[in-house]
């Protein structure tokens, strides 16, 4: 859905330009002459940015945004043609976003309103994140009674305190973004924001501009500046999965970010200070890659400075019955029936090691209730590479082999968010070798 920018703005030819220009790039934009006319409408309707000139025919500019502001969350800039102190200083104090003094270019107010809209959807995100705080974050709702969570909600409410970096070590699917987002919203940065970004699915060319952001006309099709992540997460959290595939040249300016809390735009020289908690997290052996000369020693340092292991599932299954039940009640409201495993297929799902974690057994456990056309589940009814390997049947290596590579294949295109491209490099195959092998695994 495209944004909704409203504009107010008495003088035609003035609206009209701003008018074209915000469609031109890809807004909503709904114009009015008069702000009696555009209160009518704002009063029923909502809207992502509000852009006013300060001296309309009937109403002032100030007493629309003194109405807006009570009411609703938008961001609010203001435009003025006399530039005074006072409109500026009047419009901030009552909530403005911003003010943009006449004349302007285009390029101005565009950066301007996309900054405003970066706002708005980082404010968004926070409403959404705090009305699920009670329900997903909390420890009740990471599941495990096994020695070895015990020990991790240990340690997480220790360090949820303390602004110290943390390292989350671990396979891929044993949930170490849900362990980066409780420490979050544990600490005292709870009301600020935890921006998250997978290191591994961004093509490196990318990386430097998504982490701390560019400047304009830094590079081929930089149009605007842009924010980067860091800047984003000011005052709370970043979380940077996979860590262990930022490639070196990033790895130094992460090191400084770290250090120094200072970084630099892609293509600018402005020196920006941040105040963030890092949180990483990996399913690499970062000590192995540092002596592979893959990761630089001192940033493993740096970021090692509270390391979280989460243990894989096939050493915490006494878990696994929890985590069914925890998954059960997620597709019962989900496809809104109640389903149950049987005592064999309980134990079928008991024996098999998980390769790829609590992630391949929720899935599992989805994919069963979707097929299922009974209430309980039986163990026939269980993908057959469990119940071939729970059975305890005779199949030869090269069986094995393709049920490894196939789980494995898999893991990369999660790891990859289905970048086939980024996963076939990381598998070391081409592209081509890698689409035959998920027609041949059926994979989708």
């Amino acid at each position: 859905m495209r944004e909704t920018i409203i504009l107010i703005e008495d003088e035609k030819l003035m609206r009209v330009t701003l008018d074209d220009a915000l469609k031109s790039a890809g807004y909503e934009v709904i114009s009015f002459e008069t702000g009696t006319e555009a209160l009518s409408f704002l009063r029923d309707n909502s809207f992502d940015v509000l852009v006013t000139d300060v001296r309309l025919p009937d109403i002032d500019g100030i007493d629309i945004l003194r109405q807006i502001t009570r009411t609703n969350e938008a961001q609010i800039i203001v435009m003025t043609a006399f530039g005074t102190i006072k409109d500026a200083v009047e419009a901030m104090r009552l909530g403005a976003f911003d003010y943009i003094t006449k004349p302007f270019s285009l390029d101005e107010f565009l950066l301007l309103i996309e900054r405003a809209l970066d706002v708005r959807r980082l404010k968004d995100e926070n409403i959404r994140l705090k009305k699920d705080l009670n329900r997903c974050y909390c420890f009740p709702n990471i599941i495990g009674e096994s020695q070895e969570m015990k020990r991790v909600f240990s340690l997480v409410e220790k360090v949820a305190e303390s602004d110290s970096t943390v390292l989350i070590l671990g396979e891929s699917g044993t949930g170490k973004e849900l362990i980066a987002t409780t420490i979050h919203y544990q600490s005292t940065r709870k009301d600020k924001p935890l921006i998250k970004i997978n290191c591994a699915a961004l093509p490196e060319g990318l990386i430097e501009s998504e982490l701390f952001g560019h400047e304009k006309g830094a590079f081929t099709g930089a149009i605007k500046r842009k924010p980067g992540r860091f800047e984003l997460a000011n005052g709370g959290t970043i979380f940077l999965d996979e860590i262990g595939d930022i490639p070196l040249s990033t790895q130094a300016k992460i090191l400084r970010v770290i250090q120094e809390r200072q970084f630099e735009r892609v293509g600018g020289t402005e020196t920006l200070n941040v105040d963030v908690r890092i949180i990483a997290a990996t399913n690499k052996n970062l000590e192995g890659e540092v002596r592979k000369g893959n990761f630089r020693e001192d940033l493993y340092y740096r970021l090692n400075v509270i390391p979280i292991t989460l243990p894989p599932l096939r050493e915490r299954k006494e878990d696994i019955p929890y985590l069914i039940d925890f998954f059960l009640s997620k597709c019962a409201n989900k496809f809104s029936r109640n389903i149950s495993f049987s005592k064999d297929a309980i134990d079928a799902l008991l024996a098999y090691d998980y390769p790829g974690n609590i992630r391949e057994l929720e899935n599992i456990v989805e994919r069963c209730v979707t097929l299922s056309t009974s209430d309980t589940i039986q163990k026939d009814d269980l993908p057959p590479f469990i119940v071939k390997k729970t059975d305890n049947k005779y199949f030869s290596l090269s069986d094995i082999a393709a049920e490894a590579e196939k789980e494995h294949i898999i893991r990369m295109l999660k790891t990859t968010k289905g970048n086939k491209t980024r996963a076939a490099e990381m598998l070391g195959i081409s592209r081509k070798t890698l689409w035959e092998k998920m027609n041949a695994y059926r994979i989708d």
